[in-house]
């Protein structure tokens, strides 16, 4: 635990009770003591729902539910619950990163990486990456991509409790017109429409959360309409590549719920037919809100990062991994300047500003996510440099971005009666950062306090 300019005492306290009662053997959590109830106590609560902050915050935690939220004086802290202070923090729901790799861990070259690791992905990559998204405050998370065995491994291992790491909602394999080689175990291809429907309901028999479309514009528009109607049939979300303008429309079409990235292309904007069919999309309450996940911190931090490489020696993203597995991704990134992943990227980061007000304008919801995983993008950094990217670049105001990352998540996967704000009856999704992260947004890059389903990570 940090705990950072805490009083002398308090701090001695803690540190004793940490000695005393730290994590056991086998345990995925922090043991702050004995009590089923746990109260966090002095903060401001960002609560999610855009209303005012709740100063003086007091969030009683039950089990695994939130039982009640007030302030200070008004609501009484139960008898012998174990008390955190939140005093001089900002309280917030549990974050979401809608679109995170696991598989992945920040390597340069994927070629190497699948061949060398791919057995390891279910057993070591995956769950360290996990680890490494909970630790930093992301309580939810959507994987898109990956092979379909590790993925509903790791699913289902996290969610019993047997390894720390956000809930996860995976797609599986992606859904495309052909796998690129040696990429068929997690890459699957579609001929015809009979086939695309039988990959879909394999994934749903799967249990699969969601279905994950890239390429749709090098299918035919039946098969691209098949994977849709398949999904929705099996009540499964379609989320799909935006990269190119024939994608979006292709998705549109066929009725995407969400749209991933903000394009490869280094046009300045999007075409006006795309927009028109976007905002007519928008328009059509009864479906509910058009969701796209920009991922832009990416593109717009590489520049920063080759020139100021310091944050590529933080120890955070090496929890969970192998010195070898570190060592290994550390050689792949020696020569920032060189990787072949972002050389379009000069050209292409001017265009992100003005797509993105594009999308906002255009009546989407936007949702916060990474694509964690990518070269340099590690899980323990990347949700962090998507808020601030979202805020102190794109000026988006921070009560916005937050909802992004916490309210709409958990709305579009249809889980908003369960997580996504800090209100009595909901899992205790809960983090606390010190310091005043609605004016600061980047504190959110050393959370203090996280806990999960009630379980103190951190």
């Amino acid at each position: 635990m940090t705990m950072r300019r805490t009083p002398i005492v308090l701090l001695a306290c803690i540190s004793l009770l940490v000695v005393c009662s730290g994590p056991k053997p086998g345990a995925t959590g922090v043991q702050s003591g004995t009590s089923a109830v746990k109260a966090l106590v002095g903060g401001t609560l960002v609560d999610g729902y855009a209303g005012p902050p709740i100063r003086n915050s007091v969030v009683i935690i039950e089990g695994d539910r939130i039982k009640a939220v007030g302030q200070v004086g008004t609501l009484a802290v139960p008898a012998g619950a174990d008390v955190i202070s939140t005093e001089g923090m900002t309280v917030l729901p549990g974050l979401w990163d809608m679109h995170v790799h696991l598989m992945i861990d920040g390597h340069a070259d994927y070629d190497h990486w699948d061949k060398t690791y791919e057995s390891q992905f279910g057993s070591v990559i995956m769950p360290a990456s996990a680890k490494q998204l909970l630790l930093a405050g992301v309580t939810s998370a959507r994987d898109l991509g990956a092979p379909l065995e590790p993925s509903i491994s790791v699913r289902d291992r996290i969610n019993a409790g047997r390894m720390p790491g956000p809930t996860l909602y995976v797609s599986g394999p992606f859904i495309q017109h052909e796998p690129y080689p040696g990429t068929e175990r997690y890459r699957w291809g579609v001929q015809g429409a009979d086939d695309a429907r039988a990959k879909v309901k394999k994934l749903a028999d799967a249990h699969v959360n969601v279905i994950k479309l890239i390429d749709q514009d090098q299918m035919t528009m039946e098969e691209v309409r098949a994977v849709v109607d398949e999904a929705h049939r099996n009540r499964l979300p379609v989320v799909a590549h935006a990269h190119r303008p024939e994608e979006i429309r292709r998705g549109l079409n066929a009725g995407v719920d969400c749209f991933e990235h903000t394009g490869l292309a280094t046009a300045p904007a999007y075409p006006d037919d795309i927009l028109q069919a976007i905002r007519e999309r928008t328009a059509k309450m009864s479906l509910g809100p058009l969701f796209w996940t920009p991922t832009i911190e990416g593109l717009l931090n590489y520049e920063y990062l080759r020139d100021n490489p310091e944050a590529l020696d933080d120890p955070a993203w090496h929890e969970g991994l192998p010195a070898e597995i570190v060592a290994d991704i550390r050689k792949s990134l020696e020569h920032p300047d060189r990787l072949a992943y972002f050389q379009l990227t000069a050209a292409r980061r001017p265009t992100l500003a003005r797509k993105f007000n594009q999308l906002r304008e255009a009546g989407v919801v936007m949702l916060v996510g990474t694509d964690s995983g990518i070269p340099m993008n590690f899980h323990s950094q990347s949700t962090w440099r998507e808020l601030d990217a979202w805020v102190n670049t794109l000026g988006v105001d921070a009560m916005t971005a937050i909802r992004a990352a916490t309210y709409w998540p958990a709305l579009a996967m249809k889980v908003d009666g369960e997580v996504g704000t800090v209100s009595p009856g909901k899992f205790a999704d809960v983090i606390a950062v010190r310091g005043d992260a609605l004016r600061y947004i980047a504190l959110l890059q050393r959370v203090d306090v996280v806990i999960k389903h009630g379980v103190r990570y951190k």
